[in-house]
């Protein structure tokens, strides 16, 4: 079955409001930015996004939240990006903190059809106790919605949180090179998230800097078999960036 579309705003028109979305990157790596910028043309809004974190302030998710698209996040790391303070702490904002490593199992476990798992990451912690702000009332302050306390099991001698699984309704994801049957292989770093988000997607839709024909991919080299792949788009080449730019002394010497 050929999954390729030819443009990015047909791969993602049918994502409705309030859709949950599972978004692939880790920082500004392997972020599927051309479907995100379809997305903000698109008007989309009252996203729930599940992404390790939300951006910059002027690229990928970060655009989204600008223009106010995105009512819920859950994510594990939120540092680089000051708009999603500033709505977070004026109650413009709900936002899930979940430690890194729960956030990827929570993805993997909801593709893999395994309803909840037992993680002793924050036992003992505010996270198992609950209380934690996920929303503040309008104007900051008051918490309006916090955190429910965790279900505790104790196995073999140590005490285990329970996590639920979580599978999204769409999954944004980038890859570097994709088949016409939606068979993904990432670029070093840049698989991070990527798979797991894709897998969770009930309907997942891939960019990818390069489209081949099947049978050009060597099936021991796939990082992502197209049975998870509903959408197939090119992305945009020149729709990169890096995070931070350093160079050693001897090279900026040379320069």
């Amino acid at each position: 079955m050929d999954k390729v579309l030819d443009s990015p705003a047909h791969a993602v028109g049918d994502i409705p409001d309030g859709a949950v979305l599972a978004v692939g990157g880790f920082g500004l790596c392997g972020i599927p930015s051309t479907l995100i910028d379809a997305l903000v043309a698109a008007g989309t809004t009252g996203l729930r996004v599940v992404s390790n974190n939300c951006g910059v302030d002027d690229w990928g998710l970060g655009l989204l939240l600008r223009a106010g698209r995105i009512a819920r996040m859950t994510s594990s790391y939120v540092g680089e990006n000051k708009e999603f303070a500033r709505q977070y702490l004026n109650g413009e904002l709900e936002v899930e903190l979940t430690p890194q490593g729960t956030l990827a199992e929570r993805l993997r476990a909801g593709g893999a059809g395994i309803p909840a798992f037992y993680t002793p990451a924050g036992a003992g912690t505010q996270v198992e106790e609950g209380g934690l702000p996920w929303r503040y009332a309008p104007g900051g302050g008051e918490i309006a919605v916090a955190s429910p306390p965790k279900e505790v099991r104790e196995f073999g001698g140590r005490r285990y949180l329970l996590e639920e699984a979580i599978v999204a309704d769409f999954a944004l994801v980038r890859a570097e090179v994709a088949d016409r049957h939606g068979n993904c292989v990432f670029h070093a770093a840049a698989r991070n998230f990527n798979p797991l988000c894709a897998t969770a997607g009930r309907v997942t839709v891939v960019e990818a800097d390069r489209i081949v024909e099947p049978g050009e991919l060597d099936p021991d080299a796939v990082h992502l078999p197209g049975v998870y792949v509903d959408r197939v788009v090119a992305a945009d080449p020149a729709d990169r960036r890096i995070e931070r730019r350093t160079v050693s002394r001897t090279a900026a010497k040379e320069s």
